[in-house]
Order: C-alpha cells, then structure tokens, then sequence
C-alpha cells in the first residue's frame, strides 16, 4: 500500500507565493502573522497583536469568562484577517494559559467556530521546539551552538540547539503576566517585591542549571516581546547599542525601582501594554542571566509564530516532524515496524473508505494511521494490558510536533483496540466530536485485527459499505475459512464495536 496514496497532501510542494498563516495565542499577548512564500523564505505581509492577558484571567486553573471574551473579540478581529489565507495552510497554537485553564474547552470551542480551524494547544517543550524553530530562521546557518530563550506570559523556554536542530528543551512555569501578579500585586513597586520575584526565578532555573549553564552553548539569544522590550528600554537609555548585559539589566532594575507603582513607569521606549508587567519581566531575566552564567543576550525578532509558520510548511510538504518523531518511538521501544506498518496502512485504507461517510478528513486519518504504527509499544512495559501501556504512552510523552489534543486522541485510539469499551475513555472529547472519535476507534480496533493476516497480499479484494451506524464486510467464504483465526475476532469484535456506534455485518 502506497503512503502516498494515502496521505496525498503530505508530498505536494508549495507553489511560489503561497500564503500560510500562524496565531499565537499567548499568555499576554496574542500573535497573528501571514506570510507569502517566496524563493523558499517566508516574507510576512500581515502581523498584528494584541494585548489580551489570558493569563491574568487565570484563576484557580479556570479561565475567567472577561478573559475568555477578551480572548474571542480578538480572534474575531484577526478572522478577518485570516479570509485570504486556505484553511489547510492556517495552523493556531495556545500555550501556557490554555494548557493551565481546566475549562479550557469553553475558550477553544467558540475560537475554532470563530476561525473554523483547529485550535491545538502545545506542551511545554513542544513550545520551546517551535520558538527554536522560529528563532533558528534568522541567525545565520552556522555550527554554532546556542542558547534560546523565550519569556512568555505563563512560561519560559529554553532551547540548546545548532543550526535548525534543537538538542535540549525545557519549559518552565516562570511568567511576567503571573510574577507581576503574584510579586507586584496591583502595580506595587518595591525592591523586597522584585527580590522576591528574582529569588523565586532562581530556584526554578536552579533546576535546569546543570543541563542549560554556559558551558554548553557558544551564544545566548533571546526571543519574545518580554526580551525585546527590555533590549528596547536598554538602548533608548544609551547604555547599549543591541542586546542585553548584566550591568544594562542592574541599571534597568535600579531605574525601575524609584517608581512606586507600575503604572508610574516613565521611561523612553516603553510600551504602554507592558507597562504593568515589565519590572517582572526585568526580575526574571536578571535571575536567568545569573543562574545560567549569560553575560550577554542578543535579541532575535524570531518567535512562536515564525517557528509555526515553517513547521506548517514542512507538514504540507514532505517533512512534517510528526513523522521522525513517531519513527523514533517505534525504535524507542523495540516494535516490530513490519508490523506497526501494516496496521498503520489498513487503517488508512479503511478510512479512506468510510470517509464520506464518516465524515473523516486528512487529518484524521493521518492520526489514525500514526496510532495505528504505535499501537504496540505498550509491549515493552507488559503484553498483558499492552493497549493502556501504549496508551499512557502516547499521552505523556514528548511527542515533537503532536499537539495536546493529537496525543490525547491517539491515546484513546490505542486504548480502545482491546477490551471493553468504557464510556470514562471519551471523557475528554468535546460532545460535538465524540461521534467521529468513536468510528475511529471502531476503524483501529478491525485494522487491529486484520494484523492478523500478515502479507498484504492475504487481504483480498472485499467491498466495504458504510452509512451512519453500520459498516458491511463482504469476505469471500473461501478466504474467511483459510482465515478462522482472523474471522473470529472481527465476529468477536461486533458487541465492542456496537458500544462504538458502529454495527458491523458480514455479507
């Protein structure tokens, strides 16, 4: 079976100004951009940004509903935007806020209905991958080594990598929309404030100093409105020319601390929208410079959305990290590919063939096709149970290029393969997708079976017809009696499958 043919998309180049774009939704700020592709570089034609402070909104892991409709009157105004742009070629990301926000489902609904795109909230090295990406894109294709750093509202980022290869990723629950919350409480200014907000940045860092400190990288650069802020406040006052150095952040910090209150701030270059969350910002970059030896930051005006924009191209073209990442894991844990494969192909080819249907598209049976290679890997832990091996897998690993949503999903693809079926295993999928969710199960768990029949050429030419609820296999009688074993289980599959939604008959 042809993976071309299956996943036609994924092979096809973009053609000469081609227009991608990528929205950031960010803990303080949001980020759109639009960019034509032009001898193989991205030339943005569009920015824009606004301060929405979804992470101030946060309380007690829920997001409160004035962020919330903060956040969705913003994306409205960017939908406009958007209209020049083919939904396939327009990706949006959420980070640390919507990763904290338990109700995060009542934020990202109405943003997809609004954008009508997915919404794909990112884990915290995957952030950081993305940045590096984004950051990598302008400095020059060199073996240098680099230390990457991105201070976001809710989180920061740190990335050792050379040239457009990230080697080391971290993220970190340090912010300047949640530090200047919890250090500077209604704008209170004081030098016992930023000491505390320092020494809390330190201790967070202390544990990734070993990995991230000096010696393992060549230059330092920083990425994020937070650093170039900061960069711009440094220059205006003359004390340099680019960058940021330890004694232009203790001036910085010393001029800072004569106001008494943030919304006092005077100073050149400052931006009215980080007036408030500055002096945070200051602490944590102070801290970060000692705790990981930096003397000196250059600043990159590469970011977030820049790295999506360029992973976008590679998954519409023929690189698309989701697959290296899952080549990887099948090699991590010592599954037979041969195998991995086969599922991984029938499932496709069952997809392919409810489509319509079922109303599955390309990404959903690039999913299904990528959960059916791992569904597996459960066995390097255990045979017995193997499915929730796999499962907790999929869903707590580092995945480079899987959103959240994406590992949870194959998650509950793999898990379903085996068993009983639980409705507690569709407890995370939004209603208006469960019955969607549930045919992919039913398709995995008969590819699953259909392994059984180890060359390709064993599976004959039978008719597979579909409507809403019933799925009809016509097997020639000769091949099901040269093929009890594999007979059996789809016969034995039926009650499972019927929990599913999906009655399956045999013609």
């Amino acid at each position: 079976m042809d993976e071309e043919a299956i996943l036609p998309h994924r092979f096809k180049p973009l053609s000469e100004g081609s227009l991608l774009a990528a929205i950031d939704i960010g803990s303080n700020s949001f980020h759109l951009i639009i960019a034509r592709l032009e001898h193989g570089e991205l030339k943005p034609i569009e920015t824009l940004a606004e301060k929405v402070q979804l992470g101030a909104g946060l309380r007690r892991g829920r997001l409160s509903d004035d962020a919330i409709e903060r956040g969705l009157d913003c994306l409205s105004r960017f939908s406009q935007l958007l209209a020049i742009t083919e939904l396939a070629r327009i990706r949006v990301v959420g980070t640390n806020a919507l990763r904290q926000a338990k109700n995060r489902r009542a934020f990202i609904e109405p943003a997809e209905r609004i954008l009508n795109v997915p919404v794909d909230v990112v884990y915290g090295r995957e952030e950081a991958r993305l940045v590096y990406l984004g950051v990598a894109h302008t400095l020059a294709d060199d073996e240098t080594s680099r230390l990457v750093i991105d201070i976001g509202g809710g989180s920061t980022e740190f990335i050792i990598g050379q040239r457009f290869e990230p080697l080391r990723l971290e993220s970190l629950q340090i912010g300047c929309v949640t530090y200047a919350q919890d250090h500077f409480p209604k704008g209170a200014m004081s030098k016992k404030n930023y000491q505390a907000a320092y020494d809390r940045t330190l201790v967070e860092v202390s544990h990734i100093k070993k990995q991230f400190r000096a010696k393992h990288w060549a230059e330092a650069v920083g990425s994020s409105g937070t650093l170039q802020a900061i960069e711009t406040l440094i220059c205006t006052a003359g004390w340099r020319t680019q960058g940021i150095d330890r004694n232009s952040l203790e001036k910085l910090r010393k001029r800072l601390l004569k106001f008494d209150a943030a919304c006092d701030i005077e100073m050149e270059g400052l931006n009215e929208n980080r007036r408030q969350v500055i002096t945070a910002g200051v602490a944590i970059t102070q801290a970060i410079f000692d705790g990981l030896e930096i003397d000196t930051l250059r600043v990159s005006p590469g970011a977030l959305r820049e790295g999506v924009l360029y992973d976008l191209i590679g998954r519409l073209t023929h690189e698309d990290v989701r697959e290296r990442t899952v080549t990887a894991l099948l090699a991590r844990y010592g599954v037979d590919e041969a195998n991995a494969q086969i599922v991984g192909d029938r499932v496709c080819w069952l997809a392919e063939k409810v489509a319509d249907e079922w109303t599955l598209d390309e990404s959903d049976t690039e999913l299904l096709h990528w959960a059916g290679r791992c569904h597996e890997i459960g066995l390097a832990i255990s045979q017995k149970n193997f499915n929730r091996h796999s499962a907790y897998l999929l869903e707590n690993s580092d995945l480079p290029g899987f959103a959240q949503r994406e590992q949870e999903l194959m998650s509950i693809l793999v898990y379903g393969q085996q068993g009983k079926i639980k409705s507690a295993l569709f407890n995370a999928v939004p209603k208006n997708q469960l019955p969607k969710v549930k045919r992919m199960v039913a398709l995995l768990r008969i590819a699953a079976v259909l392994k059984y029949v180890e060359i390709h050429e064993d599976l004959p030419d039978f008719s597979v017809q579909t409507d809403a609820e019933r799925l009809v296999f016509s097997l020639p009688k000769d091949w099901r009696e040269l093929h009890p074993l594999t007979t059996w289980e789809l016969q034995q599959s039926t009650s499972a499958l019927a929990k599913l939604g999906v009655k399956l008959e045999f013609n």
